[in-house]
């Protein structure tokens, strides 16, 4: 059974609480209703266990969903040279729980406030609430992965602080109720092993390999 991300717990107890007490009161249509909400609180906030690739250099996917966005950048924020982005769209019903895609450390965690467009349009990327993830492979590689708020995810949640070790795979965050997740890395030498359509797996699925930097 997957375990459940500590963010659902206080939705369940309270639902499964509720259904308790109703029944109490012989209120079953009530009692019902909160039983098959506590068990879809289980399910929306489900954190089952991933099998880490073991390739370093391999960049995994940091969400559950569906590739919405392969772009070829020439430039981005601080990044020296072109880039690729990769953009995930997580429905409500895919896992919300968000994984590194590379070994290494993280430099700063922010947020940004925004709107709540629905996370399937490309503007929502722009205009939406978003938290970043500015991350460091081994080697140096720069990498940023951002989670965007959608329509009905209300909140981004932060697991990692800057300074953390982290491991390709590891947990690094949650996204209330899906949304989308972007990540960005340098495109020298990089790499693309996905496409727009394809569904991947956080902390599981490939979706590029970027060669190792040489010391």
């Amino acid at each position: 059974m997957a375990r459940i991300a500590r963010e659902g717990v206080p939705w369940f107890l309270a639902l499964a609480g509720l259904s308790g007490l109703s029944l109490l009161l012989r209120r079953p249509r009530l009692a019902a209703v909160s039983g098959a909400l506590s068990s879809a609180a289980l399910w929306f906030f489900r954190d089952p266990h991933r099998e880490p690739v073991l390739d370093r250099e391999v960049l995994v996917s940091p969400a559950d969903g569906v590739v919405v966005t392969v772009r070829y950048l020439t430039e981005y924020e601080d990044f020296p040279g072109p880039v690729y982005r990769v953009g995930i769209f997580m429905r409500v019903f895919d896992v919300h729980v968000n994984r590194a895609p590379v070994s290494g450390r993280v430099l700063k965690v922010a947020e940004a406030w925004g709107e709540k467009l629905p996370a399937q349009w490309e503007k929502a990327f722009q205009c939406n609430e978003k938290r970043f993830y500015w991350l460091e492979r081994d080697d140096g590689l720069p990498v940023l992965m951002v989670q965007v708020a959608g329509l009905l995810a209300r909140r981004t949640v932060s697991y990692v602080r800057p300074g953390d070790e982290i491991l390709a795979g590891d947990r690094v965050g949650l996204i209330k109720l899906g949304s989308r997740v972007e990540v960005f890395f340098p495109a020298e030498g990089a790499r693309i092993l996905v496409r727009e359509g394809h569904r991947v797996r956080a902390g599981e699925t490939p979706l590029a390999l970027v060669p190792w930097r040489r010391a």
